[in-house]
């Protein structure tokens, strides 16, 4: 009995992994080889197991609800309202060409993989497999090319569609270089009327020459205006780089002159430019002009951690002998673990993991580095580095290591949070808020609250900041400690709920038809109108709940949270994007050209490839 049951158990187990691994299959197959499915249109995807459809038989397309791998609801609804219909089955359809260079094409771009691969024989030999009509007919690598042009052009095109609906947007911008090439990255940010955050990558562009402030602004300018955004961007958020702050300061618009300049200067003759020497004169100069400027709030914590703190270390001797030593021991056991097989393995042994070894691109390694030493105990620690033949570390510097990462665990949260996918600007301030309180419950933390202060000085006041942080239900006021500065954040919210309102004329008041000897006769009061209340709306979203949705209940309060809230507080979605360049740009794609380069990345980034597989998938076999 016992052996019966375990075989049982076994031969159900391989039945479930092979029902998982053939799962898309199944689903595919359920409306694939129902006789009936001509009968119904696709309409919208409602969860990962059921979807919805309409009835092409019911007057008025009846919308209906079933689920992927089943149709018994569509058949009981055939058997119930449409009896009396004389129904036709239809004959199998399988996949078509079109599907087929679709599904190879969502491969390829996904992967990241050579278009060559659609030439390569054993790949063609999977791909004929697919069941159609006549065999599927993948093209050759050139005419593939060519299809993969056509889709970007749709996906540029549908993009452009998109941010012109949109009326508040934000984008962020950095120069990647690599095989001694340069890169300008820009992506965009924005908040729909569902309230759902959009981002997509804008461009990935070769830019040649100095990187100096005005080349960035032209290449900023240009790919803004490409898509249409002049007037929209709320912000470019980039890092502290000198050639970036500078290019976004000088180039800022220039303001219109107040019209009572402009009336003064009514009666004045006009005075005339001769046309040649005024496009002599621009071109030489940055006439350009470019959003607001956020800087990396990740980049600025980062300069925090490794500048600021490493100064303020080496300025006392007592402090700097035991950091220097302590972390030159760290340095000198993270290089024999990595140079040496031997040297892992023993490691390894005793810390059960392996040794993290830290990078200059992110400080965030230097911290999880440091604490993956320390959770090594010392009377384990010494007798390894006997081992790999390196200094020991002694009491005090293993105790220096520990408040070092007790000191700087607060960073990297923070770090965390702005750095991600769905953090939005209003989460700036809590953030940085906290940040400062816990610090101040810390030992030896007065130099990284001076920094703090002193790097975000700009920012903790910024007007853009607080509406940012007041307008996301989940913070509000709730992350204000200062009454006072709680009733200027909620002034500065009423004063700018009043600026979102659409202008109210007094529509409200029913005119009276009546004579003029008649209005003589009677003497009426002046009724108060109904007009809006910028205070009530406020105090009511304060007082209500704290989910996204609320927004939906306060039009003006919504309009202001996509406008300033749809910036990220970090440039961390650009750092993504290079990080797939890097796989795309990859040693045996070395002889790419750049504009193929930049389109594969910006398919990738913004996965239009494999979206637009699926739509084209459910409209198929749905």
């Amino acid at each position: 009995g016992c052996r019966y049951s375990s075989a049982t158990a076994m031969v159900a187990r391989v039945s479930t992994i092979e029902n998982m691994e053939r799962g898309i299959e199944y689903d595919r197959a359920a409306f694939n080889t129902w006789k009936y499915r001509h009968y119904f249109e696709f309409d919208s995807l409602k969860s990962d197991k059921n979807i919805s459809v309409r009835c092409t038989l019911c007057i008025g397309r009846k919308l209906l609800s079933t689920s992927k791998n089943s149709t018994s609801n569509l058949s009981k609804h055939l058997a119930r309202c449409h009896k009396n219909v004389k129904l036709t089955e239809n004959p199998q359809d399988p996949l078509t060409d079109v599907t087929a260079v679709k599904l190879v094409a969502a491969y390829i771009v996904e992967d990241m993989l050579p278009i060559s691969t659609v030439d390569s024989e054993s790949f063609r030999r999977i791909v004929e497999k697919i069941p159609t009509k006549s065999g599927v007919k993948l093209p050759q690598r050139k005419s593939f090319v060519g299809y993969l042009e056509r889709e970007y052009d749709k996906m540029n095109s549908n993009l452009k569609a998109t941010l012109e609906e949109a009326e508040f947007v934000s984008t962020t911008a950095d120069i990647w270089t690599v095989n001694n090439k340069s890169f300008m990255g820009v992506t965009v940010h924005w908040i729909n009327s569902t309230l759902q955050h959009n981002k997509a990558a804008l461009a990935c562009k070769r830019i040649r020459g100095s990187h100096t402030y005005d080349v960035i602004g032209a290449e900023i300018e240009e790919i803004h205006s490409s898509y249409g955004l002049q007037g929209k961007v709320i912000a470019t958020v980039t890092d502290n780089a000198s050639n970036f702050a500078k290019a976004f300061r000088v180039c800022q618009p220039c303001h219109l002159e107040s019209e009572s300049e402009n009336e003064e200067g009514d009666d004045e003759e006009p005075t005339f430019t001769d046309v040649i020497e005024a496009l002599s004169a621009a071109s030489g100069d940055a006439q350009f002009s470019l959003p607001p400027h956020y800087r990396c709030a990740s980049h600025t914590i980062n300069l925090i951690s490794t500048s600021d703190v490493d100064k303020h270390l080496n300025s006392c001797a007592d402090t700097k002998a035991v950091y220097r030593s302590s972390i030159a021991k760290c340095s000198a056991l993270w290089t024999k673990a990595s140079r040496s097989t031997l040297a892992s393995e023993q490691v390894e042994e005793v810390s059960r993991r392996k040794l993290m070894v830290p990078t200059s691109t992110r400080w965030n390694s230097l911290y999880e580095a440091i604490s993956r030493i320390i959770t090594i105990p010392l009377n384990e620690l010494n007798p390894l580095c006997v081992k790999l033949g390196i200094k020991c570390l002694n009491e005090r510097e293993y105790q220096f290591l520990k408040e070092y990462c007790t000191v700087m665990k607060p960073l990297t949260v923070a770090l965390d949070i702005l750095q991600g996918d769905e953090c939005t600007y209003g989460a700036l301030l809590p953030t940085l808020t906290s940040l400062i309180k816990i610090i101040l419950f810390l030992v030896a933390s007065y130099c990284m609250l001076q920094a703090i202060k002193t790097r975000f000085d700009a920012v903790l006041d910024s007007q853009e900041g607080l509406l940012a942080a007041a307008t996301c239900p989940k913070f509000k006021l709730r992350w204000l400690r200062d009454e006072r500065r709680r009733e200027y954040v909620k002034e500065l919210l009423i004063t700018e709920c009043r600026k979102a309102a659409p202008a109210t004329e007094n529509t409200n008041v029913s005119q009276i038809s009546a004579s003029p000897a008649e209005m003589d006769f009677f003497e009426f009061q002046n009724q108060p109108t109904e007009s809006f209340s910028a205070e009530k709306e406020i105090t009511d979203f304060l007082r209500s709940g704290y989910e996204l949705e609320i927004l939906n209940q306060f039009p003006n309060l919504k309009k202001m949270y996509m406008k300033y809230n749809s910036p990220t507080p970090s440039s961390a979605p650009v750092e993504r994007l290079f990080s797939l360049g890097g796989l795309v740009l990859s040693p045996k794609r070395n002889r790419m050209s750049d504009r193929r380069f930049e389109k594969l990345l910006l398919m990738r980034y913004n996965h239009y490839v494999f979206v637009n597989f699926i739509y084209l998938f459910f409209a198929l076999f749905i």
